[in-house]
């Protein structure tokens, strides 16, 4: 089984591997198919939700009643992060933080904070949604180091190893609208 299936699979089961084995994973996995944002036909916009997290901060750990999610619109130079329970009330309620994105290498992301807050259900076109400014103190970067359709690992300017998995059921559109 490659590295990749046996993250995959580690990533379905959380606890089936120990952090160390996922990081060693990871690391084996960033040697074999390093990600290269340049390439046009790299897939990073989307929803991907967070599987594993070397963080010991809870909006960083991963439990089964939480969809931890990352909404990435690059081309528009936006993104979110949200937290929101799993299950049939995702979609009334999520805490949330946007972003300006800017792609800046081959695996680089800058990350600027604007504002977060809550959000709630749709109605009709509208999404409600109660949002205030917030204050970045120091720049933020992710580094995207494995990315394919279904797959995205990345490394945050803390030293955080993130692992996520796309959410196709889910669309960028409805997080990040086009202005």
């Amino acid at each position: 089984m490659s590295n990749r299936d046996q993250l995959l699979q580690a990533m379905a089961t959380p606890g089936r591997c120990t952090d160390r084995q996922m990081e060693q994973l990871i690391q084996a996995l960033e040697q074999e198919e390093p990600a290269d944002l340049a390439d046009s036909r790299a897939p990073l916009a989307g929803v991907w939700e967070l599987r594993w997290s070397s963080s010991s901060l809870p909006y960083l750990m991963v439990a089964p009643w939480l969809e931890n999610l990352q909404v990435l619109r690059p081309d528009l130079g936006r993104g979110m992060n949200l937290l929101r329970p799993a299950g049939p009330l995702a979609g009334l309620a999520a805490i949330g933080v946007e972003a300006s994105l800017e792609v800046v290498g081959n695996q680089r992301v800058n990350v600027s904070f604007q504002k977060g807050g809550w959000l709630g259900p749709r109605l009709g076109d509208q999404r409600l949604q109660l949002f205030r400014r917030v204050q970045q103190s120091t720049p933020a970067w992710l580094d995207m180091t494995v990315l394919d359709q279904e797959l995205r690992v990345c490394r945050g300017n803390a030293g955080t190893l993130f692992a996520l998995k796309r959410r196709p059921d889910l669309r960028s559109e409805d997080f990040l609208p086009d202005p």
